[in-house]
């Protein structure tokens, strides 16, 4: 069984969400790390790029495929997950903790609206 934290909020393409204030912080599901299994490569998005929901924002690379990760609110990149670079397998340990990939001010709130709670989510994944 996945973890599915019920306070963040997630895209149907696996990106999950954790909102303080203006500032959401991104990463991949347990669901998505799992079916991509072992991650050995993270390309994180640019600092201070903008980006508009559901625009490719980063890469992830696994031992069995490559994945796109999609921007799942519009906003600027505020900060990246610099340890990414030298151990991309905390997304498979931590993908809510020390897994997250990079953290955005949201331009447009009324976006958060268009993501799922962590039940929703669940039925999405089965």
């Amino acid at each position: 069984m996945v973890n599915i934290p019920e306070e963040l909020k997630y895209a149907d393409s696996h990106e999950w969400v954790a909102l303080d204030d203006d500032i959401a912080t991104i990463g991949i599901s347990d669901h998505a790390q799992a079916e991509l299994t072992d991650i050995v490569f993270v390309e994180v998005p640019e600092l201070g790029a903008t980006f508009q929901a559901g625009d490719q924002i980063a890469v992830v690379e696994s031992v069995k495929a490559a994945g796109d990760i999609y921007a799942p609110v519009s906003g600027t990149v505020v900060e990246v997950n610099g340890d990414l670079e030298s151990d991309p397998g905390l997304i498979n340990t931590e993908p809510y903790e020390a897994g997250w990939i990079y953290k955005v001010r949201i331009s447009d709130a009324a976006e958060l609206e268009n993501l799922m709670n962590a039940e929703a989510y669940q039925g999405h994944v089965g």
